[in-house]
C-alpha cells in the first residue's frame, strides 16, 4: 500500500514539474522573441535607406496626436510644391505631406487609413497627377510601391498595404515587403549615421515639416493645352483606383480636395484631368486644376521649375502656395493654432523656412542671370 502510495504521489508530483517547466520554457522564448522584435524593429527602420521620403514619413509619425488640419497624398508633385511652413506662418493651419516618388495610386487610400491612425484632419488633399498613368508600367518598377510601404511603420496596416498593392502570386516577394530588412540588410553602414539613430522609431521631428526646398531652374515654355476643354478617358485601373478612395472617403464622412499642380502637362493629360473631375464633383467633391489658373497663380514656366516643367523650384512652390492657400481660407473652414505652445515646433519650421527661402530666392535669381540651367534628370 505505501509503495502504491508513494508511486502516485511521485506521478502527481513529476506531473506538476513538467507543468512549471513547460511554462517556463514558455516565458523563455517569449522573453526572447520580445527582445528579438525589439531589436528587429529598430534596426530594420534603421538600415532602411535614408533620404527625404524617410525623413518625411518619420517626421509625420512625430507629429501630436490629432494635431494636424490637413493631409496631404500624392507624388513629388506634392513635397516641393507646397510650403507647409509657409501655410503656418500665414494662416496658422497644420498641413503634412504623406508624399514618395512615382506613389501609385492604388496606395492613396492606405496612406489616408495610415494617416487616420494618428491624426483626424478636416481634410484631405490628394495630388492626381500620377492619375494619368498606366498601372502596368507603374507595375513594372516596384521601387514605386516599396516608396511606400517601406517607409510605414509595422503595424495591421502596413500589412494590408502590402497585400493591396503587391500582387498575391508573388509570395516570395511579398515576404521582402513584410520584412524589409530583407532587401535593406546590407546597409549595416547605416548604424553608423547619428542621423540614424534618430530613425531607430521612425519618430523624428521634420524641421521643415515634410517640405523639399529646390534651387535648381529648368525652363520650358508654358503649355497652351492649360484650360483645355474636352474630356479623355483615364486609365481604367486608375478610374477603379480613385472610384475606390473616393467611396472611402464617403463612408468615412471625410473631407477631401483632389488637386493636379501645374506642370508641363499634354493636351491628353488636361482632358484626363477633365474627365477626372466630373468623377470627383459627381461625388460631392472639388477638384482644382491649377493648370486651369496660371496667370492667377503667376507661375512662370521658364524661371519657376527646376526640371523642365515637371517640378517647381522655391520661388514656384512659394507661388502655388499663396493660391493653394487662399483656395483653401475660401473654402474650408480650418483652423488658426497661431499663438498655441502645443504648435511651436510649427514656428520654428517658418523661422526656418523663411531663412532658406531667401537663399533659395537668391540662388534661382543668380542661375537665372548666369544661364545655369538644371541636368535633365529622369521624370518621377
Amino acid at each position: 500500500m505505501g509503495t502504491g502510495t508513494e508511486n502516485k504521489v511521485n506521478r502527481e508530483t513529476g506531473g506538476g514539474d513538467s507543468a512549471v517547466s513547460a511554462i517556463q520554457a514558455a516565458l523563455r522564448i517569449m522573453v526572447f522573441l520580445a527582445i528579438f522584435v525589439g531589436i528587429l524593429l529598430p534596426v530594420s527602420y534603421m538600415v532602411r535607406t535614408n533620404g527625404d521620403v524617410k525623413d518625411r514619413f518619420a517626421g509625420f509619425y512625430a507629429e501630436k496626436k490629432d494635431s494636424l488640419d490637413v493631409v496631404i497624398i500624392g507624388s513629388s508633385p506634392v513635397f516641393p510644391y507646397y510650403a507647409a511652413p509657409k501655410l503656418w506662418g500665414e494662416t496658422g493651419i497644420a498641413m503634412y505631406p504623406l508624399s514618395t516618388n512615382v506613389q501609385r495610386p492604388a496606395a492613396m487610400r492606405y496612406l489616408a487609413q495610415e494617416a487616420a491612425k494618428s491624426q483626424s484632419p478636416a481634410l484631405y488633399i490628394f495630388e492626381m497627377r500620377m492619375f494619368t498613368m498606366e498601372e502596368a508600367g507603374l507595375m513594372e518598377n516596384m521601387a514605386y510601391t516599396r516608396g511606400v510601404t517601406d517607409n510605414l511603420r509595422y503595424s495591421p496596416q502596413r500589412i494590408r498595404t502590402i497585400r493591396g498593392l503587391v500582387p498575391e502570386d508573388d509570395a516570395e516577394g511579398r515576404l521582402s515587403y513584410y520584412f524589409d530588412i530583407m532587401k535593406y540588410h546590407t546597409n549595416w553602414k547605416m548604424l553608423a549615421l547619428p542621423s540614424e539613430w534618430a530613425n531607430m522609431f521612425y519618430h523624428h521631428s521634420h524641421p521643415l515639416k515634410g517640405y523639399t526646398f529646390r534651387d535648381e531652374v529648368g525652363p520650358q515654355p508654358q503649355p497652351v493645352c492649360g484650360g483645355a476643354k474636352g474630356v479623355l478617358a483615364m486609365p481604367k485601373e486608375q478610374e477603379a483606383y480613385l472610384r475606390e478612395l473616393l467611396a472611402y472617403l464617403q463612408e468615412n464622412r471625410q473631407e477631401a480636395l483632389f488637386i493636379a499642380s501645374p506642370y508641363g502637362e499634354s493636351l491628353e493629360e488636361q482632358q484626363m484631368f477633365n474627365y477626372m473631375a466630373d468623377i470627383v464633383e459627381e461625388s460631392g467633391y472639388a477638384f482644382l486644376n491649377m493648370n486651369d489658373y496660371y496667370d492667377e497663380i503667376g507661375i512662370v514656366f521658364e524661371e519657376d521649375f527646376a526640371d523642365y516643367g515637371s517640378h517647381t523650384n522655391a520661388v514656384g512652390a512659394e507661388k502655388c502656395t499663396d493660391f493653394l492657400k487662399n483656395y483653401l481660407t475660401a473654402r474650408y473652414a480650418l483652423p488658426d493654432h497661431r499663438g498655441d505652445v502645443s504648435y511651436d515646433s510649427w514656428d520654428k519650421a517658418y523661422e526656418l523656412w523663411k531663412t532658406r527661402q531667401d537663399e533659395a530666392a537668391r540662388t534661382i535669381r543668380e542661375r537665372i542671370a548666369n544661364g545655369e540651367y538644371a541636368e535633365i534628370a529622369e521624370e518621377d
